[in-house]
């Protein structure tokens, strides 16, 4: 007797070309997609901004001001659930469908499902994580610097250069993990229907296929991001909107998606 194997879907077809040039081209059509609907590109970018300064003022009220730099390294974690509205813009702009504010902000609820909602609480999570992780590496260094530790003068000192040190290294590791995951499955969630863990998958053999391209693109966020977020976050205003455009036209690249629908 013989059984039936069940039948697997597909994988998601992805590029296996993509080059440097693409990142470049990217950034230019989200330039573009920025300057032609700038109003919600400010909005987003106004939320993150605001939301980093109201977490800057709640810990300096506090009293912890040694926990700005690890809340500012771990922010940029959140910035790809709040580019989703981004990717609609350009994905509809790309497709010359209309755009309004319901149905922009509407992308949050995703292809009538929870998928992204879930991406965004796993976002969170990482968010969370790296908060603790944070917590440990500040906790075993000012065990041992003692009195003075709590201070952002401690921050100068060799131990607390150390500590930016490490904290860094955890920091980075985090932020690629979770960067490999949504660089490609945020945009496709918007543009596909599918479910978060296909689309997880899709991002990391991505990341796998083009991992030289994608790392320099990563790197190009983070340090856009940090630049942005000096000027009390205010850079954020132009700066996430773009990187959010230029995103979706990079995922577009990666993958075949078919013409864009209602």
């Amino acid at each position: 007797m013989t059984t039936i194997e069940p039948m697997r879907p597909a994988p998601i077809a992805i590029a296996n070309d993509l080059a440097v040039k693409d990142l470049r081209a990217a950034l230019g059509a989200g330039w573009r997609d920025f300057a032609a609907r700038p109003g919600y590109g400010l909005f987003f970018g106004a939320i993150f901004a605001v939301s980093g300064l109201v977490l800057g003022y709640l810990l300096l009220a506090r009293g912890e001001p040694e926990w700005l730099i690890p809340a500012a390294a771990g922010f940029p974690l959140l910035a790809p659930f709040t580019a989703v509205g981004l990717y609609e813009v350009s994905r509809r702009r790309e497709a010359n469908l209309p755009t309004s504010w319901s149905v922009i902000l509407g992308a949050l609820k995703g292809r009538g499902d929870e998928q992204i909602l879930s991406m965004g609480v796993i976002l969170f999570v990482a968010f969370g994580f790296w908060i603790i992780v944070a917590h440990g590496v500040f906790a075993v260094f000012m065990a041992e610097a003692g009195a003075g530790a709590e201070s952002l003068a401690f921050l100068t000192t060799p131990a607390g250069l150390t500590m930016l040190g490490v904290g860094s290294v955890f920091g980075a590791l985090i932020a690629l993990a979770f960067y490999s995951i949504t660089v490609v499955s945020l945009p496709m969630l918007v543009d596909r229907k599918v479910d978060f863990l296909t689309a997880i998958i899709t991002s990391l053999r991505a990341f796998r296929t083009h991992l030289a391209v994608l790392l320099v693109w990563a790197a190009f966020v983070a340090a856009a991001l940090f630049v942005a977020m000096l000027p009390a976050f205010l850079g954020l205003l132009i700066v996430l909107p773009v990187l959010g455009h230029s995103t979706w036209h990079l995922y577009r690249r990666i993958v075949d998606s078919a013409p864009a629908t209602e």
